[in-house]
């Protein structure tokens, strides 16, 4: 039997408004000079080194970073304003719809927020294998539930359906989701403030 392959759905069209330094916080350098990777291209590193189908969600604005590592045809890019020039919302919920949309035929969904560029490539596939027996699971490092969550095909039409800022917590909350525990404290690290990026950094 030919295993699944689910699709990494990097999510990198939030606004980043916590973050207060100079341009978008996917943009800044992870060793604080020009020249290496940036917090995007080292996220979407680790989600194409696992060989699984990889789209990812972002804006006009991140779209030129995000395709100088993916085809312009696995990048959905969100319109920033609406037929009737008013702002879009870009919640995480709004991310994970266009992402699903995108990709209905897909064997499962990973979901994975482009801040998070410690998740290493094998955490995301052990992930990838938990769809191989639970509807939802998730990544756990010591006890706490972290990222990517994994979402397999009969979640389509839940995950179509989220709207906002709520993302897919009570989809997971409903579907009594599994941990699958890895040894990447990635999983817990995000960046949102200067501050998480100077850590990152130290």
């Amino acid at each position: 039997m030919t295993k699944r392959r689910p699709v990494v759905v990097v999510l990198a069209a939030g606004r980043g408004s916590r973050f207060r330094g100079s341009g978008h916080k996917l943009e800044q350098h992870l060793a604080g000079t020009p020249g290496g990777d940036t917090l995007l291209a080292r996220t979407l590193r680790h989600a194409i080194a696992t060989q699984l189908p990889v789209v990812v969600v972002t804006t006009a604005a991140l779209a030129p970073a995000v395709h100088k590592l993916i085809a312009a045809r696995d990048v959905v890019t969100l319109p920033e304003r609406d037929s009737h020039g008013r702002p879009q919302p870009i919640g995480m919920g709004h991310s994970i719809v266009a992402g699903v949309s995108a990709t209905g035929d897909a064997d499962g969904w990973l979901i994975l927020p482009a801040d998070m560029p410690l998740v290493q490539p094998t955490t995301i596939m052990a992930v990838a294998e938990g769809l191989e027996r639970y509807p939802v699971c998730y990544a756990q490092y010591r006890g706490i539930q972290g990222h990517p969550v994994g979402f397999g095909t009969e979640l389509y039409s839940e995950l179509v359906a989220l709207q906002g800022d709520e993302g897919a917590r009570r989809i997971v909350a409903r579907y009594a989701a599994q941990p699958i525990p890895v040894d990447d404290p990635g999983v817990h690290v995000d960046v949102d403030t200067e501050e998480d990026l100077a850590r990152l950094r130290g």
